[in-house]
């Protein structure tokens, strides 16, 4: 009996490590906002294209499970996203992208931008983690002539 007691024990503390596991993968707001603040140091420190350089790097220090940079000019032209899409997105004009329910991603982005200087904007975006449509949050702030930003999945 015991020694069931003890297996049943290890189980749980197991399942209960991998399920708070799970729930780490995912990167918190405050993490996000962390992160942005990272970015505008970083290219206030070492200029604009030492940084795109390295805000466009999937493996590079603006990476951190699901969170990554992405960087926008304020006409809405991709000039780095750092989740390994860089060469499908930058220089290409996005500010007609929409979300499933149909909110203009970018133009809000740059909204937020031009008229508060930093914020948050919420939509719905397909997880690449577990392939669904579920509500993201990302936070902006303008540097410049552009807008720099990372998002996380909202959790439950």
């Amino acid at each position: 009996m015991k020694t069931l007691l003890a297996w049943f024990s290890s189980l749980m503390f197991a399942c209960t490590m991998h399920g708070n596991a799970l729930a780490a993968e995912g990167g918190t707001p405050e993490e996000a906002v962390a992160m942005v603040k990272k970015a505008v140091a970083f290219t206030k420190a070492n200029g604009k294209d030492k940084a795109l350089a390295a805000f466009n790097d999937p493996k590079g220090a603006f990476v951190d499970r699901n969170l990554y940079i992405f960087v926008y000019d304020l006409k809405g032209t991709n000039l780095a996203i750092g989740n390994g899409n860089a060469e499908k997105m930058n220089g290409k004009n996005l500010i007609e992208m929409k979300d499933v329910d149909g909110v203009y991603l970018i133009k809000q982005i740059i909204e937020i931008a031009n008229t508060k200087g930093s914020g948050w904007i919420d939509y719905r975006w397909p997880n690449p983690g577990n392939n669904l449509i579920e509500h993201k949050t990302s936070y902006i702030e303008k540097l410049g002539d552009m807008v720099i930003g990372c998002g996380t999945y909202k959790t439950k």
